[in-house]
Formats: C-alpha cells, structure tokens, sequence
C-alpha cells in the first residue's frame, strides 16, 4: 500500500534528530491538526477534536527539517501514510505515522526566508549537530508586498528587474 496524505497543522514538539545504523539523518516531530468548523448560530470558530501525526523524513529533508523547524511552527507535510497498531504490554494503541517527502512553513500563519543550502550528502555539506551550513547563501526577498514574480525564458524576474536562473532540477 502507497498511500499519499497531506496535512496541516501545528508542530507539537521540537523536532529531534539522529542517524540510523548506516548513518542517514533522520528527523521525528509530531503534528496536531485541529478540525474547526463554523458555527452560524453562534458566529463562532468550534475546535472538533485533534489528529495527532507522527512524522519522520530522512536524508537531507531530515537535515533541513531539523535546522528550519521548532514547536509551535505551522506546517504543511506531504508524505507515505502509515498506519499501525501497537502494544507494549501494558496498553495497545493505533500510531497514525507520515514518512514526509515534503515539508513547508504555512504561510497563511506567517512569513519564512528560504537559503539554498548545499545538495551534498550532510557530511560533505558542513553539517555540525544536525543543522547544515548554507553553500552559496542564495537567499530569497523576504519582503516581497510589492514584488511580482515572472519567469521569463529560463529566469525568475522581479519586478524591480532582479533576475535569477531557473534551470531543471532547482525545484528542490
């Protein structure tokens, strides 16, 4: 089975991070992800219950996760559903856990900058207790109220006439 689910919702613990037996970086959080709806009557926002996510991601996800995120943060995760049961001799429970492909800040909560960071394997990439050193630090506009964005022939254009190169394969 191969399920893809996408969620959102608020991370509910500091992500923590370590490293398999074969060295691969890996990250673990949890996400709750409160179900609202309106209430006409009342004119009020009604909080229905919290699904509670567990989610690991691996390799460089892991590493940028890792470096990007802290409790509390509004998250949109993208990943391989996983749904298990458990028990460990004194309770039995169902653990509902996502293998993340994707991470991202939501930004209806907020703003976030983005740095490239270097695409090597996190030994090469500078990586010191988890957290990986920028390469080349191509940071994005933060500020971007006025800004509209065009992609012109291969670039990413400004408004204000900053261009930077779009080639395949930067979408990560």
């Amino acid at each position: 089975m191969n399920d893809t689910i996408t969620i959102m919702g608020f991370i509910g613990n500091d992500p923590g991070g370590n490293t398999t037996a074969t060295g691969v970086p890996v990250v673990n959080f949890r996400v709750g992800s409160t179900q609202r709806r309106y209430d006409a009557k009342t004119q009020t926002w009604i909080d229905q219950g919290t699904n509670w996510y567990n989610v690991s991601a691996y390799r460089q996800l892991a590493v940028q996760a890792r470096a990007s995120l802290q409790k509390g943060h509004p998250v949109i995760v993208t990943g391989r559903l996983r749904v298990r049961d458990w028990d460990n001799g004194t309770a039995r429970g169902t653990s509902v856990d996502i293998d993340a492909e994707a991470i991202g800040h939501d930004l209806r909560w907020g703003t976030s900058a983005f740095v490239r960071t270097n695409r090597a394997h996190p030994a090469a990439a500078g990586v010191t207790d988890g957290v990986a050193e920028p390469a080349a630090r191509e940071t994005f506009p933060t500020n971007t109220s006025d800004v509209e964005l065009d992609v012109q022939e291969g670039e990413l254009v400004l408004a204000g006439g900053d261009a930077w190169s779009v080639s395949e394969g930067d979408e990560d």
